[in-house]
Order: C-alpha cells, then sequence, then structure tokens
C-alpha cells in the first residue's frame, strides 16, 4: 500500500558542452519543429527505446546552453544516451561526464504536506509542470557551476600575471590577453544568453504554481546571487585584462621609441664616419 501512495522521481543534470544543437537531435527523433533558443527538448517514451532498456518514468531534458538532465535513470543508463547523443552531436563532450553534476529528488505523497528542501521536495501529487520547472532549475545551476569553475581558472591565470607584476615585469603575449579576454566575454554571453538566468519558463506565464515553484527553487539554489557575484567577477576580470592590455601597449611603444632612437643613433654615427673617415 505505501508504494502505490508514494513516488520518487530523482533528477541529475550534467554539463556536456558549452553549447548543444537541440534541433539536430529533434530532427533525428522525426521532428521537424525548429526550437528557438529558450526552448528545450524532452525525450521520453519510445525516443527512449533501444536506448535504455527500461523507459517507463524516465525522461531527459536537454538544454541548447549544453546542460542534461536525466530523470530516473541510472549510471550506466545515462552513459548510454550520452554516447547515443554523441553519434547525433558531435559538440557533445562525453568524457568526464559526471565533472560537474547537480542532483534533486521529488517526493510525491498523499498524505503528506508540502515541503520544499535543498535536495528535495515533498507534494501530494506530480505534476506535469514539476519535471519542466525542477529540470530547468537544475540545468541552470549545473551550468552556472561549470561557468564559476572556468572563471577560477582564469582568476588563477591572471593571479600569476600580476604576481610576475609585483616584479616589474608584464611576462603575458598579446595572444594569451586576446585568449583571456575571449574566455571573459565567453562568460558573459553564457551567463546572460546562453543560461538565460534572468528568464522565467514560458509555462510560469500561464501556470501560477509553476510560477511560484520556479521563485521558490531559483531562492533555493541561489541562482540569482550566483549569477550576480559572477557578474561582478566578469567585470573586475574585465577591468584588470584592460589595465595588463594598456600596460602592453605601453611597453610595446617604449620598445618602438627605443628602436627609433637606435636607428637615428645608427643613421647619426654612419654619417659622422662618412664625415671624418670617408675618402
Amino acid at each position: 500500500m505505501e508504494s502505490e501512495i508514494m513516488v520518487e522521481t530523482e533528477f541529475k543534470a550534467v554539463v556536456l558542452g558549452n553549447e548543444i544543437n537541440l534541433n539536430k537531435i529533434s530532427q533525428h527523433f522525426g521532428s521537424n519543429r525548429k526550437l528557438k533558443w529558450e526552448e528545450y527538448l524532452v525525450l521520453k517514451g519510445t525516443e527512449l527505446q533501444g536506448i535504455v532498456r527500461e523507459i517507463e518514468r524516465k525522461r531527459v531534458y536537454l538544454f541548447h546552453f549544453g546542460s542534461i538532465v536525466f530523470l530516473n535513470f541510472q549510471h550506466h543508463e545515462i552513459m548510454d544516451v550520452v554516447t547515443y547523443l554523441k553519434t547525433i552531436e558531435i559538440s557533445i563532450n562525453d568524457t568526464n561526464t559526471f565533472r560537474y553534476v547537480d542532483e534533486y529528488k521529488i517526493e510525491s505523497n498523499l498524505e503528506s504536506e508540502f515541503a520544499i528542501n535543498n535536495d528535495y521536495m515533498v507534494i501530494k501529487q506530480q505534476e506535469e509542470y514539476h519535471f519542466d520547472i525542477v529540470s530547468t532549475v537544475l540545468a541552470k545551476s549545473v551550468a552556472l557551476e561549470k561557468i564559476e569553475s572556468d572563471i577560477s581558472r582564469v582568476l588563477d591565470e591572471i593571479e600569476d600575471v600580476v604576481n610576475n607584476l609585483h616584479q616589474g615585469e608584464l611576462a603575458v603575449s598579446d595572444e594569451k590577453l586576446a585568449k583571456m579576454s575571449a574566455s571573459i566575454l565567453g562568460f558573459k554571453l553564457s551567463t546572460i544568453s546562453y543560461v538565460m538566468l534572468l528568464d522565467k519558463p514560458a509555462i510560469t506565464w500561464n501556470n501560477e504554481s509553476a510560477g511560484e515553484l520556479f521563485n521558490e527553487l531559483t531562492i533555493l539554489f541561489e541562482l540569482t546571487d550566483r549569477y550576480e557575484k559572477l557578474r561582478h567577477k566578469i567585470d573586475t576580470l574585465m577591468d584588470i585584462t584592460e589595465v595588463f592590455s594598456g600596460l602592453a601597449h605601453a611597453k610595446r611603444g617604449t620598445r618602438l621609441e627605443w628602436a627609433v632612437i637606435i636607428l637615428i643613433a645608427i643613421e647619426i654615427c654612419l654619417s659622422l664616419f662618412s664625415m671624418f673617415f670617408a675618402r
């Protein structure tokens, strides 16, 4: 009797790239509808046949910004799906799949009151929008985790450059500066455009309960706070790279000035030599 009252749905979100071509995957599964950037793709039922053995109560949510959320999947089943998707979309990174992971669980129990916590949520009955909202928030959260990690890596690189500056040395090439700037701009694009942290799912505009759940989970996973911290870090990184660029240009300008001075000195020496020693 207890198993009929209580139902659990387990969510596991991973990041498999910076961007996934959902339309390519959607077409593979027989859909010709073009997905908009803010939309996600859901694989379930017969679409999972032949990929995993058991398909009941399983779903896969795919997002343009590189996150994939698995519902009720075992580890080996996730790897089977990732391997299969890799044959369709080569941009999917199937190495170190679980480097960035976020998990959640929905427990539906007719005898329990609604409760929402860091790791799970308790509801009386599962609705379709519960899957959509939890998957969306998890996808954004795990994508943020990857961006946070990437920014920390760039900060470490910049810290090395700053340490060299303390010794009066700017040991960074123009190429490395360009790569740093490109990475930082990429983070900015990822947090605003790709992850769409400031956008609500379409369902929240038509379903008040979905909107309330999205707001609660957004607060629970600190999406807004994490975004603000990332934005400040990105702005700081941009300011630092601008300083580096200014110093590099100044250093290049000084070298050019010295080159001009040396050339003038050589020209004077040659003129004097011609004047006094030439026959």
